[in-house]
């Protein structure tokens, strides 16, 4: 059987991708905004599950944790069952990054077996915390090689994790990073370029992670960028630039943004991965307010 015609018949049995899912938003926010772990430390405490308790009384109802696969398992376990307890969802955690040299866009077997390891604990993670999402960095970009043979090695690495993840459930979610501010020689930097590769994957199992502080910084023109690829895209992630602060910090438009996203019928995550502008209490309240703010717009 041809490889797409193979997908379309595993896509039917895997849950559906959030634009088309059911909302898990709170009756506060018209979006299904997800803090992480230490964003509301000074009003919760250091314990995990004290700060998971906090973030849903302040109306949110996803996490996400790219910690997750280095805490201990009984760790993970507790998270998992909190979670379920409260009646919110698990964002993304990192199943594979590289922060020195190529790694998908590495054709060797000793790359491509640590490749498929991780994914591997990935299923396991995720199964502990009814994750449906994990991030994929795909490492560096090699200089020596030209990009085309690269891009076509990240889409044979994919297609071999997909068979991992997909019998699971689980989609990994590329994530394309800018290059100028944070992650300078990052072999996927756009959303064009994630999205070439998604397509020519062609599975349920591999989409984008749209972070919108990146890819102000590397590409701008957000909106007609999430309309381009949106049929590619599983996750959405938010920061302001300069600064990657919460909303209304820097110079994106976050209240057109999540206006956007509602008329989009969105019902995915929306991922705060973003620092605090301010200290203390008085900061973690500042980004509630921005969030209800801009939601609210």
């Amino acid at each position: 059987m041809h490889r797409r015609a193979f997908f379309g018949t595993v896509a039917a049995a895997l849950p559906a991708w959030p634009v088309s899912g059911r909302t898990q938003s709170s009756a506060r926010f018209g979006l299904d905004y997800a803090p992480h772990f230490g964003m509301f430390r000074h009003h919760a405490g250091e314990n995990l599950i004290d700060q998971l308790r906090f973030m849903h009384d302040e109306g949110f109802r996803a996490l996400e944790d790219n910690a997750l696969p280095e805490r201990d398992v009984v760790t993970q376990e507790r998270i998992g069952n909190e979670l379920s307890r409260l009646g919110m969802r698990m964002g993304v955690f990192v199943a594979h990054v590289d922060w020195r040299e190529a790694s998908f866009a590495a054709d060797a077997p000793e790359v491509r077996a640590r490749i498929l390891t991780d994914m591997e604990r990935a299923v396991e993670v995720a199964k502990r915390v009814d994750a449906r999402w994990c991030t994929v960095v795909p490492g560096q970009y090699d200089p020596g090689v030209p990009r085309e043979y690269q891009t076509a090695t990240v889409v044979d690495n994919l297609e071999r994790a997909c068979e991992i993840c997909e019998p699971a459930g689980l989609t990994m979610v590329l994530e394309p990073l800018n290059h100028w501010t944070d992650h300078a020689g990052v072999f996927l930097t756009g959303i064009p370029q994630a999205f070439q590769i998604c397509r020519a994957v062609g599975s349920p199992s591999c989409k984008i992670l749209d972070d919108l502080y990146h890819q102000q910084i590397t590409e701008g023109n957000l909106i007609p960028n999430l309309d381009k690829a949106w049929d590619e895209i599983a996750y959405i992630q938010v920061g302001d630039n300069p600064g990657r602060d919460e909303p209304t910090t820097g110079e994106i438009n976050y209240a057109n943004v999540f206006r956007h996203l509602k008329a989009k019928r969105y019902r995915g995550i929306v991922g705060m991965e973003h620092g605090n502008s301010q200290p203390g209490k008085a900061g973690e309240r500042a980004v509630i307010d921005a969030y209800l703010a801009c939601d609210r717009a």
